[in-house]
C-alpha cells in the first residue's frame, strides 16, 4: 500500500490531508479492539472535499494510512500540541472517547513507535517537505492548506459544539496576514456555517512546523465539523449533495489564497 496519494502542484497552493486515510496493516489491525477497527477518529472524506485541487492547479498530498498507525500531525519527539489540555499521542493509545485502541497487552512499545516513525512518519514528511521546497523554488512562495475534520462534539477536547469551520494560523505566526485574511474573509463572508479563526484549533504540528512566512511558506489549517458535510452516524458514506456547500466554500477559499501576491 502506497503511503499517500499525490498530485503535483501547478500553482503555489499545496493541500495536505494527513488524517483521512483508513488503511491498517493487517498485523496492526489484529491487535486493535473491535470498536477501534471501525476507525471512529478518521477525518472522514476530507480528501474528497478537496476534489477540486487538480482543476485549480493545486498540489495535493493525502495519507492513505489511518492515524491509528501514526499521527502525521504530531511532533515526532512527542511535544504536546496544546499544553495543559488533553492531547492524543504520536501513536494514539486511546480514542477520542478515551476508550482503548489496543486489546490488552497489545499496545506498541517504544521500539515499535520508533519503527513506525521511520516507516510511516518520516517518508510522509520528507515528501511534504520536498513538495513545499519545489513550490517555493518555482513560484517564490508556497501556501500550505492543511485539511482536517472532527465530530461536532468531542468532550475530551472541548465543551459544547465546535464552530463548523475552524481556521488555524498558529495565532498569526504560520502565515502572513494577507494570506490568513484572504482565507478568513471567505469563511466570515458566508452565512451557511459558523466559523472562527484561531479558536480551539490553532493548527497542529504541520501548520506550526512548516509555516515560515519569512521563508515564503504560509501554512493554514482548516478544521471542519463533520455534520456540516456528512452524517456522523454513517461515517463511511459520502453524501455529495450535503457536502457541496462546504466544497464550494473551500474552493472559494483556495482561489482567494491563490489570488494573494506576497
Amino acid at each position: 500500500m502506497e503511503l499517500w496519494r499525490r498530485i503535483e502542484a501547478g500553482s503555489p497552493l499545496l493541500i495536505d490531508v494527513p488524517h483521512a486515510g483508513t488503511y491498517l496493516p493487517p498485523d496492526m489491525a489484529a491487535r486493535l479492539t473491535p470498536e477501534a477497527l471501525a476507525l471512529p477518529d478518521t477525518d472522514w472524506h476530507v480528501d474528497r472535499l478537496f476534489s477540486f485541487a487538480e482543476r485549480i492547479g493545486a498540489g495535493f498530498l493525502a495519507a492513505t494510512h489511518s492515524r491509528y498507525v501514526i499521527d502525521l500531525n504530531r511532533d515526532p519527539e512527542g511535544r504536546l500540541l496544546y499544553p495543559g489540555s488533553d492531547n492524543t499521542e504520536l501513536v494514539p493509545l486511546t480514542r477520542f472517547d478515551w476508550q482503548p485502541i489496543y486489546q490488552d497487552g497489545q499496545a506498541p512499545d517504544n521500539a515499535e513507535v520508533a519503527q513506525r516513525i521511520e516507516t510511516f512518519w518520516k517518508p510522509y514528511h520528507e515528501r511534504l517537505r520536498a513538495d513545499i521546497d519545489a513550490i517555493v523554488k518555482r513560484f517564490g512562495h508556497c501556501i500550505l492548506l492543511d485539511g482536517h475534520s472532527i465530530p461536532h462534539s468531542v468532550p475530551r477536547f472541548f465543551k459544547g459544539r465546535l464552530p463548523d469551520l475552524n481556521l488555524g494560523t498558529d495565532e498569526g505566526k504560520s502565515a502572513a496576514p494577507k494570506f490568513s485574511d484572504a482565507a478568513w474573509n471567505v469563511l466570515d463572508g458566508q452565512s451557511l456555517f459558523s466559523c472562527v479563526r484561531d479558536g480551539r484549533f490553532t493548527g497542529g504540528h504541520i501548520t506550526r512546523h512548516y509555516g515560515r512566512p519569512e521563508q515564503g511558506v504560509h501554512a493554514l489549517q482548516i478544521e471542519i465539523v463533520q455534520d456540516a458535510y456528512m452524517d456522523e452516524a454513517q461515517p463511511r458514506d459520502f453524501a455529495q449533495e450535503k457536502a457541496q456547500n462546504v466544497i464550494l466554500i473551500l474552493e472559494r477559499m483556495a482561489e482567494a489564497l491563490l489570488a494573494v501576491r506576497p
